[in-house]
């Protein structure tokens, strides 16, 4: 299962995959294979996705 909330708060701030690549550090692949399921993050990454949205890893990575 794919992160759908990623892909939904990057539309809400009206991101390509490629912009949200670029502010955090990462491949637009990445983000892709985020949004996809394919891509297990580390913490340092899932943080700093946290951190640019402002939301909490709950918010965002765990079912609620």
């Amino acid at each position: 299962m794919g992160n759908n909330k990623l892909k939904a708060l990057r539309a809400l701030y009206n991101l390509t995959q490629n912009d949200l690549a670029k502010e955090i550090g990462v491949s637009r692949q990445t983000i892709y294979a985020l949004e996809k399921g394919q891509y297990n993050p580390t913490l340092e990454l899932c943080v700093k996705i946290c951190k640019f949205f402002n939301v909490t890893l709950n918010d965002l990575f765990w079912e609620g």
